[in-house]
């Protein structure tokens, strides 16, 4: 083996061993200010590069993971694409819960949180109006917000988002003994109070890569290549960062999502007030994956023709779940369709709303 050849070998069994050994943190790449915070939950502002448009974008990310990966490297990060367009992005970042937390329910962190935080990035931007941006389980409480929201939401954004929960295909059997009552999880959610971080990432698991070496087989190919190496570290340390989830959360999510669909039926209620797909009237953009499996396209395309909206469209891409939040090969039509949609900043020396 020539001299070359060994660096070469050396460097890659080095990346893999330290990807076994390490642990990574993950850094912000854009610009932020904390501007609001509630128990665990930060409302972050990242100023528009240069700003183009009077409707700011409120993004809603998941409540299984940190929203991390939004923003994970300058030149794979969602939020640093939407800065440079021009748009000033407010994040809710709902934090980490701890035991305490354990009673929070969907009801509040749809009104406390996500309703609450909105006022603020509203008032904060002086804007008439806000596009909100949902992710995975994120989206699906964003359009619960939408649903009931009194502020003027004028474009809602849906990436690969649950709306449909009578589907699921890789756990048809578990899912129907979950309707039939046969298994009831309540006790031993009670009995938790909060359910750990390592149960979520087991979970999640289980419904994408029960297996984890091929991500370490690319790893080990590519291991001598130091910005793949900084990307899949950085990526693989949030893959495994999960969060614990609020036992009543979880429990209204079992009840009124999976059992009882109540987002098809519209007989969800958020604070008491119905909370209707067909009561968002908002200008809708529906971003969906073909090669999903955590939520496959028959979950997240009835929102389509469940809601309100007069303005509809949908983008399917092939990109996996997670691929879309990393900003790597965001369709340009969504830009498009984001800014035909949006208040532009007129030319002039003053701006006027």
């Amino acid at each position: 083996m020539g001299a070359d050849r060994f660096k070469l070998e050396r460097t890659r069994w080095n990346s893999l061993c330290r990807a076994l050994t390490e642990g990574t943190s993950i850094p912000t790449s854009t610009p932020r200010q904390a501007l609001w915070k509630r128990n665990k939950a930060t409302l972050w502002y990242y100023p528009a590069a240069d700003k183009k448009y009077h409707t700011p974008l409120y993004l809603v990310y998941s409540l299984v993971n940190k929203p991390t990966i939004l923003d994970l490297l300058p030149n794979r990060s969602l939020i640093g694409a939407l800065t440079n367009a021009g748009y000033d992005v407010y994040l809710i970042d709902f934090g980490i819960p701890g035991y305490e937390d354990g009673d929070m329910t969907i009801d509040n962190y749809v009104i406390k949180y996500i309703q609450a935080g909105a006022r603020v990035a509203l008032q904060h931007s002086n804007s008439n109006d806000i596009s909100v941006m949902g992710f995975c389980l994120g989206g699906t409480l964003a359009a619960m917000y939408a649903a009931i929201a009194s502020e003027p939401i004028k474009n809602l954004i849906l990436f690969v988002t649950p709306i449909d929960f009578s589907y699921f295909p890789k756990f048809d059997l578990l899912h129907q003994a979950i309707l039939d009552e046969t298994i009831d999880v309540s006790p031993l959610i009670d009995a938790l109070g909060i359910i750990p971080a390592a149960f979520m990432n087991y979970g999640i698991r289980l419904i994408t890569s029960p297996v984890y070496i091929s991500p370490y087989l690319s790893l080990l190919e590519k291991g001598h290549i130091k910005d793949y190496v900084e990307k899949w570290s950085l990526f693989n340390h949030w893959t495994k960062d999960h969060i614990p989830f609020p036992g009543a959360a979880l429990k209204q999510i079992i009840q009124d999502l999976i059992i009882s669909n109540k987002l098809m039926n519209s007989k969800l209620t958020i604070g008491g007030e119905p909370a209707r797909m067909e009561q968002i009237s908002a200008n809708l953009l529906v971003i969906a994956s073909t090669n999903d499996d955590l939520v496959p396209l028959e979950q997240a395309l009835p929102i389509i023709d469940l809601t309100g909206s007069e303005d509809k469209e949908l983008i399917q891409l092939p990109n996996g779940h997670t691929g879309l939040a990393t900003g790597a090969g965001l369709p340009n039509n969504l830009f498009q369709w984001l800014a035909h949609r949006s208040l532009p900043i007129t030319t002039e020396n003053e701006e006027v709303i």
